[in-house]
């Protein structure tokens, strides 16, 4: 009999859990530990955001369907990972405290014979002083902040509507910040809002990213060919924040918030300020404060984990110029180099550099988006890695791996631009590979034929569709696996 433990229920490690449980036998064990009871499709919080959903359309309780399926869950938070054991257990296990309000601060060890890693970001507030929902800013990373973020934009429609101008900010508080792509929808789904509710014209909508220049999304930008004319999502961008008169704010790095005003620095090493009435900036990433150990206790963490946190595998982790990078530095098999049963999957794995370009100031401050790894790509790194696990229990473990690396993955991503059955729009966007691989396409990284956008009410209805598929897969019901990661 072997044990696999999840550490993470999100789209990665959710999706690991559902495909080892239907792969392994049942003499086989498959545990999940995570913080959270309730599983939540993240894309759609930009839609709890501006109140055209709820929590409970986003989100659904873990534990019966890990009962149904026969998962083991545990309600916890992991704190140390001894992938060794110790003298008194002679296999690796995770040290978790209870967040299930019926153990709240009891704490527990979980051994294993396998380990995913899959416990997403820490939400690094943080780093930007006055940043966040506990500060001078509102959020949609979770439902709860998305929540309080909707009833902020229901006051500024109040006094929109009672004649007062308002200046709408959103965009990212850091200048190392990832997940452009969410506050771009954010952004065009408030206008959207603003347009609905007859209040357009008394308010200033900006766009403040870390990006270069409009369309990057983290993934330094891409080139469709469309009627065999090529285009960038630079220009594509460009044209939509023209045609809805929203502002932008480009190579921002966020310094502090203060009450309606952000203290914000431009990569030309100009300081600005910014007045605001109503804010929404994604804080950075960070892994989450997970500790390591060997057999002697002797913290390992440093070897185990990158200085932002999240856990090194299968990457090469070596200094190198934006011209020396390779799509071959990339993960393929997400195993850990130290211990062949640890597997890093989704936003838990280090990568090993940016995809856009890097960017710094005179004065050193980094003002570049993070690399992205968004929904699909997670998906299909936790089935990877699922597969790679189930095929060494039943075989051996030298038994090769699964492989799914993002330079040889592709991505299609529906950003909403605005929430609405007839009047919604949605920039569908598709690219291969994720990690643009100049050798293979020297003009552009990517291939072309594979890599293009449109906008429209058709994007909206596809995204849309995209959140009613992917919360049947993730309630595992009638034929869950045969919907794509």
């Amino acid at each position: 009999m072997a044990r696999v433990v999840v550490l993470g229920a999100g789209i990665s490690g959710h999706t690991a859990a559902l495909h080892l449980r239907r792969r392994l036998a049942k003499e086989h064990e498959v545990v999940v530990v995570t913080p959270n009871s309730k599983w939540n499709w993240i894309p759609s919080n930009i839609w709890v955001g501006v109140g055209k959903m709820t929590t409970d359309q986003v989100t659904f309780p873990l534990a019966p369907i890990y009962a149904r399926k026969g998962i083991e869950f545990h309600q916890g938070l992991a704190t140390a990972i001894h992938p060794e054991g110790d003298s008194s257990i002679p296999r690796g296990y995770v040290e978790i405290t209870y967040t299930d309000p019926q153990k709240s601060g009891t704490s527990r060890k979980v051994e294993y014979d396998y380990l995913i890693n899959a416990t997403g970001p820490k939400l690094n507030f943080a780093a930007t002083p006055g940043l966040g929902p506990d500060a001078n800013t509102v959020s949609v990373c979770t439902p709860g902040h998305a929540i309080e973020a909707a009833k902020a934009f229901k006051e500024t429609i109040s006094k929109l509507k009672q004649g007062i101008p308002q200046t709408l900010v959103v965009g990212v508080g850091h200048g190392t910040c990832t997940c452009e792509g969410a506050a771009f929808e954010y952004a065009f789904n408030v206008e959207h809002e603003l347009h609905l509710a007859g209040v357009r014209d008394l308010a200033t909508v900006i766009y403040l990213t870390n990006e270069y220049e409009l369309g990057d999304f983290g993934v330094g930008g891409m080139t469709f060919t469309q009627s065999g004319f090529a285009t960038s999502s630079k220009i594509w961008t460009e044209s939509l924040f023209r045609e809805r008169g929203v502002h932008a704010i480009l190579q921002a790095h966020v310094e502090k918030v203060e009450p309606g005003l952000i203290h914000y620095e431009q990569l030309d090493g100009i300081k600005r300020t910014l007045s605001f009435d109503f804010a929404m900036l994604l804080p950075p990433f960070r892994g989450v404060d997970l500790k390591a150990f060997n057999k002697a206790g002797e913290d390992i963490t440093a070897d185990m984990f990158a200085p932002n946190g999240f856990m090194k595998v299968d990457a090469n982790y070596s200094a190198k110029s934006f011209e020396e990078w390779r799509a071959e530095d990339w993960p393929s098999t997400y195993q850990s180099p130290l211990f062949g049963n640890v597997f890093g999957v989704g936003i838990a794995f280090a990568p090993p550099h940016p995809i856009s370009r890097p960017r710094k100031t005179e004065a050193g401050i980094v003002i570049s988006p993070s690399p992205p790894r968004t929904g699909m790509p997670s998906g299909v790194m936790g089935k990877t890695v699922a597969l790679t696990i189930c095929d060494r229990i039943q075989h051996g473990n030298s038994i090769k791996a699964h492989v799914a690396s993002m330079a040889n993955m592709g991505a299609a991503c529906v950003a909403s631009a605005g929430s609405g059955m007839r009047t919604g729009t949605a920039a569908a966007m598709t690219m291969y590979p994720v990690v643009p691989d100049y050798q293979r396409f020297p003009d552009t990284g990517r291939s072309t034929k594979d890599t293009f956008g449109e906008i429209g009410l058709a994007g909206h209805w596809i995204k849309y569709l995209l959140h009613v598929m992917f919360i049947y897969k993730a309630k595992a019901r009638f034929g869950w696996f045969l919907i794509p990661e």
